[in-house]
């Protein structure tokens, strides 16, 4: 019998002889090579389980999620607050040229005692700085001692430290890049209540009294100035809180009949504003994609999610480095604290929240940053405990949890991803109620798809492409000067060496 063996268009191949219907089988098998049928034709008559594009670059964005959000109707969000008649000295920034460092005539005008210089004169006592160096364990100022100088940090790290009741030494205060110290020395001499060590290699620049006192020149006026300045803040100190607010005048108590006190709050004259700031994209799809290739996934709907999550990681960077309202850049001078040391330890997350003691809500920092910190228990022997929070582990530090977030940039000295770098933490006090830190967005703008963002169509032009314009409008606020406190330049790529006994 001749077997005819047929394409699938009916186009004879092969005529086969064959005796039976075995060998017509084993003949058509061999001529194919195959026992079944592929995988790859069966994959062609069959349904495939098909996910959403995947995005590593999504992160949970925990930021978004612990702020509560208010509604800003107008689009500009003011904050009132009562006046600060004393405001906290920023730091003080320092040039570099040519391998020399000087301090800018207008800057020393940030330093409270010397507000009143004018233009020539600041420029003159700049003139006179010296820069010196330090190293570790220097002791440039000394509790009992006098000194005549006056020092700006420009590189390094020192430590204050005064004498406990047992004359133990007790931490006042890390000194680091910016800040000043010794300024009392330039107006008298009296022995000093601290001690200050160079905790690291040290750069700073100093002036002495007589040199001071040379840049002031042979002018009595502009000495009179000085001393009235001096006279000034020493008396409004007396009035005034810790964060240079007036008290207010109150009487207690009900001894004979005392005169009760009149007082007023003042308010800024010029509060900060807070203007909403959009995120914007417009996303492209050509309408034969979205025409013809819509199941199972609808491509529009694809393009609009994947789209839409790199606006909500956008905010959260922004609400975090924005310099005109993120909250990196609107820590307050005095709320800005320094590591003894290079990692993040159970005392530094500590005295953050003596500064936010205030309802402190939650710390804020970058996953490494978290790592680091949790090394540093572990070598202490007090590991964090976890709660739960939006069915996700937190771990936490005082019943506070720490939130990680990667917008809060490693700053690597190496430029590698995994390298070593430093970066902040940030504990923070959220909501108007209790003065602390809130998200600002506007509900109900055209087009909104969901809170504070828009989609809007913008029309298909002649090659058949469609448009879509995105719009994220965002912002936040700090109510409080102490309603945020930062931890800056901790170290996230140190490790301990630990030595294990084998059993």
């Amino acid at each position: 019998m001749v077997t005819r063996i047929l394409t699938s268009e009916g186009r004879q191949i092969q005529d086969v002889q064959s005796q039976s219907s075995e060998e017509r089988v084993a003949v058509t098998d061999g001529y194919k090579g195959l026992q079944s049928v592929t995988k790859e034709a069966a994959r062609n008559l069959s349904v495939t389980n098909n996910t959403p594009a995947q995005v590593s670059g999504i992160t949970p964005r925990w930021l978004l999620h612990f702020l509560p959000w208010v509604q800003v109707q107008t689009g500009t969000y003011r904050v009132n607050r009562t006046k600060v008649v004393l405001k906290p000295s920023p730091k003080i920034s320092v040039q570099y040229n040519n391998g020399f460092t000087a301090v800018e005539p207008e800057n020393l005008r940030d330093v409270p005692l010397l507000n009143p210089l004018g233009g020539g004169e600041s420029l003159a006592i700049a003139n006179q700085f010296q820069a010196e160096h330090f190293s570790v364990g220097v002791t440039p100022i000394i509790a009992g001692e006098s000194s005549d100088k006056f020092y700006i940090v420009v590189q390094g790290k020192l430590e204050a430290t005064v004498h406990g009741d047992q004359g133990e030494q007790l931490r006042a205060s890390v000194i680091s890049e910016g800040d000043y110290f010794g300024e009392e020395n330039l107006y008298e001499d009296a022995p000093s209540s601290v001690t200050i060590r160079a905790l690291t290699p040290v750069d700073v620049l100093s002036i002495s009294r007589a040199s001071f006192e040379q840049g002031l020149g042979q002018s009595s006026e502009l000495q009179e100035r000085f001393q009235q300045t001096i006279r000034d803040r020493q008396q409004l100190a007396t009035f005034l809180n810790q964060f240079g607010e007036e008290r207010v005048a109150l009487s207690a108590g009900h001894q004979g009949e005392a005169e009760i006190p009149t007082s007023y709050i003042d308010y800024e004259e010029e509060p900060r504003e807070y203007e909403l700031s959009p995120i914007q994209s417009v996303l492209r799809i050509h309408t034969r994609v979205s025409d013809l290739y819509n199941d199972p996934i609808d491509q529009l709907r694809e393009q609009l999610r994947l789209t839409i999550e790199g606006l909500k990681e956008q905010q959260e960077w922004e609400l975090i480095n924005n310099p005109s309202f993120g909250l990196l850049h609107n820590v307050a001078p005095a709320m800005r604290l320094k590591p003894r040391y290079g990692p993040p330890t159970p005392d530094d997350l500590d005295d953050l929240i003596a500064r936010v003691w205030k309802k402190p809500a939650f710390f804020l920092a970058h996953p490494r940053a978290i790592a680091a910190f949790e090394r540093e228990c572990t070598r202490r022997g007090v590991p964090p405990a976890t709660v739960n929070l939006f069915g996700s582990p937190f771990l936490t530090w005082r019943g506070i949890p720490l939130v990680p977030c990667d917008k809060l940039e490693v700053k690597d000295r190496t430029n590698k991803p995994n390298g070593p770098g430093k970066t902040n933490i940030l504990l923070v006090r959220v909501g108007e109620k209790d003065q602390g830190i809130v998200g600002l967005h506007q509900i109900g703008i055209p087009g909104e798809h969901l809170p504070g963002l828009s989609v809007r169509f913008m029309g298909i032009d002649t090659q058949a492409i469609s448009s879509y314009l995105l719009s994220l409008y965002s912002s936040c606020a700090v109510l409080t000067d102490d309603a945020i406190s930062s931890l800056e330049n901790v170290e996230v790529g140190y490790y301990h060496e630990y030595t294990y006994t084998q059993v």
